[in-house]
């Protein structure tokens, strides 16, 4: 059975009508799920170096943990065909076939030296055969248990009257593109795309590769504002904080995403087990920037080889890069798009809880649908098949929050229609309750979305909630402003309007906590500072308290709130550009910042308190996940986002997913990672 995304009513979530709408699985739970032992990242692009400047350090720590590597370029990467070189003046012939190419062998020049392999190792350079009698060109090189394929699909960057192709295609209905051949390249013929062509290409690469974990760019950036001067200098699309070319591929890419799982499950099919990520693009140029010299100094290194030099040897006469990107320079522009790396939906992926028979549950998105780990028994360490728990299309981090009576809320960011060609293309927040503690759950319930328009639905953020000493349930979310907004459960179980908190500028990965005197507050990065809201009284409402962290050290990323004492606040984060963690005392007295030693890494950290101090979750300067406890510290590699720490009778345990889309578990004492055959 399938529906349309954007067509009546579906378990609860509450879509509009829509044209060309993209079809989706049936969203009621219960379907099986494919399992695989075996990892595969694919990453679709909209040009080449977008993995460089955007995926990395992610994908290089899957690579350098021996998952094969499937990078779909779906551009072509010509624009206007001047691959200028830094320092040389006067004019520049274009030729668009001969950039394609150059750009084309600069990313061999760069994946070889990620494989380890010299700068110019040979590929198998092949052509083929796609769905739709299309054809693409797919260079293949491998290194030990390393592999890496290049599939160049080839769409041109521009139409014939110089407007943005792939843009275009997604928006106007009727429009087709030729491709571009690239020089040099072994194919021979161009072939046409349409929109409908492009999903089903993609679509029939996710069945031809069955990818454990796909990695896309951001198909919904923050609406931005800039002077006409400035949105060209940043090469940013009229009102968003992205080039056009990246919105367009990540929401042809997720289109796909949504009709492979439609098709792999009509007639009884199984759900394709595989995690999504999507990468933030032109928003690392407005944000404090969360890379530490180490990190940043390993990332940019891998956009030397892609530049590329005029005067290198490379056997690829149409030239060895793309010039103006090679040396120091990605490092020295201004816009600092290598700063960063930043997921579109950020948080801990899995959610993890301890349920009432002491087996921790996780709770993840696998397929584009929510699903459910348990441990076979308590501290057993080994997981249990995943149940399907529906509610689909959804982006691939939960939110959650206990009830009084022990009954678990999942929340999500649900892809309520996405469609191109005048479709509705629209996002809304939905969630799902549990029957009894530790049961099965209740129909998926829409709780629709803080902006009024289709527009502003899409910039809105991952959901976060809290339960409070009353019973209330304070759901928040990063609204299309970039401030927050609310809706509660009373005790009744009935949901309250939308509210809008006000803040401004702050990034989405928020933390909710209740403290002491059962107030709940609200913690979020600035562009400038650390937001607050909180609660007066404990049957008042949540108010935004501008100001009142301004003295507190800038965040270059999300903070992460613990209770300390009867009514202070904790926050945990690093500052822009900084590997040192630091903690900050933000509510109650004395007031105080302090380094920890010996946590120095990057990205966001969990905490929790333990008998005899602190849990640390987070990543070291490797890339590494390392647990840190009073008993001790352990680590192990790993690099689908952020795990959970989740605290329970006997200790404390970290669950994350591992590349195979597989959970896994670090708990002191014990290592468990799977699934129990």
């Amino acid at each position: 059975m399938s529906a349309l995304i954007g067509a009546g009513v579906v378990s609860g979530c509450t879509v509009p009508a829509a044209q060309h709408a993209v079809p989706t699985a049936d969203p009621a739970p219960g379907m099986p799920i494919a399992s695989s032992r075996r990892a595969r990242l694919m990453q679709i692009l909209a040009h080449p170096d977008d993995d460089l400047y955007f995926m990395n350090p992610d994908t290089r720590l899957m690579l350098d943990a021996g998952v094969p590597l499937v990078c779909v370029y779906v551009t072509a990467g010509e624009h206007n065909g001047q691959n200028r070189i830094p320092g040389r003046h006067g004019e520049v012939h274009s030729d668009r076939a001969a950039y394609s190419s150059a750009r084309h062998q600069g990313l061999r020049q760069a994946y070889a030296e990620l494989l380890g392999l010299d700068t110019f190792t040979p590929w198998t350079r092949g052509v083929a055969s796609l769905r739709g009698d299309r054809l693409a060109e797919v260079d293949t090189l491998s290194h030990g248990n390393r592999r890496v394929e290049l599939v160049f699909l080839n769409l041109p960057m521009n139409t014939a009257r110089q407007r943005s192709a792939l843009p275009a295609l997604w928006r106007d209905r009727g429009l087709g593109v030729q491709t571009v051949i690239a020089k040099d390249s072994p194919l021979r013929r161009t072939v046409p795309y349409d929109y409908d062509g492009l999903i089903d290409v993609l679509v029939g690469l996710m069945e031809q590769y069955r990818p454990t974990v796909i990695q896309t760019l951001d198909p919904d950036p923050d609406i931005q504002h800039s002077d006409e001067t400035t949105r060209r200098k940043d090469s940013e699309q009229p009102g968003y904080s992205d080039h056009a070319d990246h919105t367009a591929a990540a929401c042809f890419s997720w289109a796909a995403m949504v009709r492979w799982v439609r098709d792999a499950t009509a007639d009884g099919g199984q759900v394709p087990g595989f995690v999504a990520t999507a990468f933030r693009g032109y928003y690392n140029r407005h944000w404090p920037k969360n890379l530490p010299p180490r990190v940043l100094k390993e990332k940019a290194s891998h956009l030397v080889p892609y530049g590329g030099d005029p005067r290198w040897q490379c056997g690829n006469p149409s030239g060895c890069g793309d010039y103006a990107v090679g040396g120091v320079r990605p490092l020295r522009n201004r816009k600092g798009w290598v700063r960063s790396t930043h997921h579109r939906y950020p948080g801990a992926r899995p959610v993890a809880v301890t349920g009432p028979d002491g087996r921790i549950a996780a709770y993840g998105v696998l397929g584009l649908r929510a699903v459910r780990w348990r441990e076979t028994r308590p501290g057993s360490g080994l997981w249990g098949a995943p149940d399907d728990l529906g509610g689909g299309p959804l982006a691939p981090t939960l939110g959650a929050a206990a009830l009084q009576d022990g009954r678990q809320l999942l929340f999500a960011l649900r892809f309520a229609a996405i469609g191109g060609r005048g479709a509705s293309n629209r996002r809304e927040i939905v969630v799902l309750e549990q029957r009894a503690p530790g049961g099965e759950f209740l129909a998926w319930d829409g709780l629709g979305s803080p902006e009024d328009t289709d527009d502003g639905s899409r910039r809105i953020g991952v959901p976060v909630a809290v339960t409070a000493a009353d019973g209330r349930v304070h759901l928040f979310v990063r609204n299309a402003a970039r401030g927050l907004s609310t809706r509660v459960r009373e005790t009744d179980g009935t949901w309250g309007h939308w509210r809008d908190l006000g803040g401004e500028d702050v990034q989405d990965g928020l933390s909710a906590v209740v403290d002491g005197a059962g107030l709940v507050h609200v913690f979020a990065a600035g562009r400038a500072r650390v937001h607050h809201w909180a609660q007066g009284s404990a049957d008042g409402p949540v108010v935004f308290r501008e100001g009142d962290l301004d003295s507190l050290p800038l965040p270059g990323g999300p903070v992460s709130a613990l209770p300390s004492g009867d009514d202070g606040i904790e926050l945990y984060y690093r500052a822009p550009a900084s590997a040192h963690l630091l903690s900050v005392r933000a509510i109650g007295t004395p007031a105080r910042t302090r380094r920890i030693r010996n946590l120095d890494g990057y990205g966001p950290v969990s905490v929790a308190a333990v008998p005899g101090g602190r849990a640390f979750l987070g990543r070291d300067q490797r890339g590494r996940i390392e647990l840190v406890t009073p008993a001790g510290r352990m680590r192990r590699p790993d690099a689908l986002g952020s795990p959970a720490l989740v605290v329970h009778r006997s200790g404390v345990t970290a669950v994350g997913l591992e590349a195979n889309a597989q959970p896994w578990m670090l708990r002191p004492g014990r290592v468990g990672a799977g699934v129990a055959g």
